[in-house]
């Protein structure tokens, strides 16, 4: 038989398949589909331990109250979601209760899984359908008196949870309501860039306007304001690529966001990517901020920034650049970088700290990385170094304190 028939013969059977069977081609589709939203809901960082089986639960997750841990997602008839139906599914990521009715801890983001459509809800259920089971109880929480009482969400859920789907904004366009969609929603962005109150909650008016993330020792800058990441001066696809791809121009991703883009982000598709962006930006409000008082004495500041010159200059120059420009794509620019310019010099501290890289992506498969300078860097050249470049080149960030580099470095070491 000639390949051109063999071809016509192949191409003939799977329409038949599909004519005969469309709803497993549905379901196929189906299925495709809640993978995708999983991905973009980002529920393999939270449901699958280091180490661990796809989304078999258990991870552990620090909180200011005690460890929580969470639970198994795969079909298992036993232990996971496998005697679940749509309904009970469906239930839980917009209530934020159980299939028996137990109320949720908030660590599970139903504050903002509750904005997501039956429909998607329905595709994320037949994809977790379609996974491998495993058999793998959840572990007990544990969790601190009161706080293991979980009577007392009631009271949380009354000051901080707001149930309800998504509703468009009429006055807006489709790219931005799909953008508001996924970073309210699947992406829950708010869940970092929030201030966590001391009940471990966050207002809804201070949405988006950055805060300290809890256990971690980072730092989500704001969204809304030039005054921290200044997406306000980025264009829309700068910030798109920067999303999908962990680099740009810019700047790159690193800590908890560069997990964000390796598990979730650079899996959506450009058009998503670029409605976030559309919907971040019309965040943004102000300029660019003026130059912060330092509580450092003139002095005091003038010598450390001068002795961070001088350890810029040997350790970080041939990298980053003499004036801070940096090699976009490559080694971030640090020269009008917002991001370190930002009231909260957490992020840099931990960066010399520690180093880092950015995500591995499909465009960024072998990302450029940081290495940690703890161990060569003593507190006071740690200080003198972030200082020196959160105000060299024009930059208006303020000086920072031995003591700050020291307290960051002994709360990594515990």
């Amino acid at each position: 038989m000639k390949p051109s028939s063999l071809l016509k013969l192949a191409c003939c059977l799977i329409l038949s398949a599909i004519l005969c069977h469309p709803a497993k081609a549905q379901t196929a589709s189906v299925v495709q589909q809640g993978e995708y939203l999983a991905r973009a809901g980002d529920c393999i960082a939270c449901h699958t331990a280091p180490g661990g089986k796809l989304f078999a639960g258990g991870r552990p997750m620090p909180t200011p109250f005690g460890t929580l841990y969470s639970s198994n997602i795969t079909p298992s008839p036993d232990t996971g979601i496998g005697k679940w139906s749509a309904d009970d599914f469906y239930a839980t990521m917009h209530t934020g209760r159980s299939r028996d009715g137990g109320l949720l801890y908030p660590a599970m983001p139903f504050g903002a899984y509750t904005k997501v459509t039956r429909e998607d809800s329905d595709a994320i259920f037949a994809y977790l359908r379609s996974v491998s089971p495993v058999q793998a109880a959840k572990k007990s929480q544990d969790l601190r008196f009161p706080y293991d009482n979980r009577s007392l969400i009631l009271g949380w859920r009354t000051l901080f949870f707001t149930e309800g789907a998504y509703r468009p904004d009429a006055t807006k366009s489709t790219e931005w309501n799909r953008g508001a969609y996924l970073v309210q929603g699947l992406g829950h962005c708010a869940m970092c860039h929030s201030a966590i109150n001391a009940l471990g909650g966050s207002s809804e008016s201070k949405a988006f306007q950055g805060g300290l993330i809890p256990m971690q020792n980072w730092y989500a800058p704001s969204l809304t304001s030039n005054k921290e990441v200044g997406l306000g001066d980025w264009s829309i696809d700068e910030i798109s690529g920067y999303l999908r791809n962990g680099v740009s121009d810019r700047g790159a991703v690193y800590g908890p966001m560069a997990e964000v883009v390796y598990n979730s982000l650079q899996y959506l598709t450009e058009a998503d990517t670029r409605a976030m962006a559309v919907y971040l930006k019309s965040l943004v409000e102000g300029s660019l901020p003026d130059a912060a008082a330092s509580a450092m004495p003139v002095d005091e500041s003038s010598l450390l920034i001068s002795l961070g010159k001088t350890v810029y200059d040997a350790r970080c120059a041939s990298c980053h650049g003499a004036q801070g420009q940096g090699e976009p794509s490559r080694y971030p620019p640090l020269a009008g970088n917002q991001s370190i310019q930002m009231e909260s010099a957490v992020n840099p501290i931990r960066m010399v700290l520690n180093g880092g890289y950015p995500p591995g992506t499909a465009t960024n498969p072998m990302p450029y990385g940081m290495p940690p300078f703890a161990q060569f860097l003593s507190d006071d050249q740690i200080a003198a170094v972030v200082s020196y470049i959160r105000s060299a080149w024009g930059n208006q960030g303020t000086a920072i304190s031995a003591r700050r580099a020291n307290q960051l470095r002994s709360a990594l070491l515990n």
